[in-house]
This record gives structure tokens, C-alpha cells and sequence, in this order.
């Protein structure tokens, strides 16, 4: 029978339109954390919110580990040499908030490991909390604008000379270290 139709091969749609970044790379997350042993990935991603915030600022969580019997994990956190007596001074507090997150009590320890205030693995791991928000602009002075556009003025295109006043006052303005 010539006239029959063949069933053609498609690859599986995935939806319609754009998908999230999340979606996207969720799996890949998932299995990073499960090598170093986190099961619930969202003690990584949300260390901050699970920790709090004094002592997300000091620690970070480096890896779980569990023993032969299965009766409980031991956390691994990272902190600086000054920062290891306060961490341990809160060592219960943290691991209830990290069972929180589990949602059973899955880590029976939590133990700490110190490093350098400089970074561990390849130094990546910095202690230092961001800064709140972004440093005030410089701006430059009125006799600093009628300079720039003063040497600007003999361009002909207005957008190119808009351009060189917007350079020239970054240039007038930068901090120099």
C-alpha cells in the first residue's frame, strides 16, 4: 500500500513559548548538590534565609555527609579562624534551622572547618556581607560641565556630542585609587 501516510518522528515539545532560567537548569543544580551530598538544594541557594542572616554573613556550607548507619548527617560549614567561636557557639541553633529546611532531622552534626579570611577552592568563598546598596555618584562641578561642553562644542552631531560631554564627565569624575 503505497497511499498510506507514514507516522512521522517528532521530538517531544516542551511548551509553548520561552521557559524559565530555573526550569532550564534545575536538574543540572540538583545533581551538583546531590555529589557533594545535598539532598535538598535549597540549603545552597537560600543559605541566607535558612541560616540567618549573622551567621550566613561568617559561614557557608561546604558539604553533607552521611554515616554508615544512616542515623544522621554531619554539615560541614566553612568559616575564618576568628569567626570559628562565635559559629560554635550557635552550632544547635544552626543545625535546627537546617533540619527546618529538610523538614526532618536529617543532619545529627554540624561540624566546622576554618580557612583563611582570604577564600577557599581556587578563592571563591568570600565572608565579607555585599555592600547595601550602591556608592552616591560623583558629580562634577558647574565649571567642570562648561569645560566639557566647551570642548565638545565643535562637533557637529548632536549625538555624538552628547556622547563626549557623557565621557568627559566620567572622566572628571572617576575615583582614582
Amino acid at each position: 500500500m503505497t497511499g498510506q501516510k507514514r507516522a512521522k518522528k517528532h521530538a517531544p515539545k516542551r511548551g509553548r513559548g520561552f521557559q524559565r532560567t530555573s526550569s532550564l537548569v534545575q536538574g543540572r543544580v540538583r545533581d551538583a548538590g546531590a555529589s557533594r551530598g545535598f539532598a535538598v538544594t535549597r540549603l545552597l541557594t537560600h543559605w541566607a534565609e535558612i541560616a540567618g542572616a549573622d551567621i550566613a554573613a561568617i559561614a557557608r556550607p561546604v558539604d553533607v555527609t552521611y554515616g554508615r548507619g544512616g542515623l544522621g548527617a554531619t554539615l560541614t560549614v566553612l568559616t575564618t579562624g576568628a569567626q570559628a567561636v562565635m559559629l560554635e557557639m550557635q552550632k544547635e541553633a544552626l543545625r535546627e534551622r537546617v533540619n527546618t529546611c529538610y523538614g526532618y532531622s536529617a543532619i545529627s552534626r554540624v561540624r566546622i572547618t576554618q580557612t583563611a579570611p582570604t577564600g577557599f577552592a581556587e578563592g571563591r568563598v568570600d565572608f565579607t556581607p555585599a555592600p547595601a546598596g550602591q556608592p552616591a555618584k560623583p558629580v562634577a562641578s558647574p565649571e567642570q560641565k562648561a569645560n566639557i561642553a566647551k570642548t565638545a562644542n565643535g562637533v557637529g552631531n548632536s549625538d555624538l556630542r552628547a556622547a563626549l560631554e557623557a565621557l568627559g564627565q566620567n572622566i572628571v569624575t572617576r575615583h582614582r585609587n
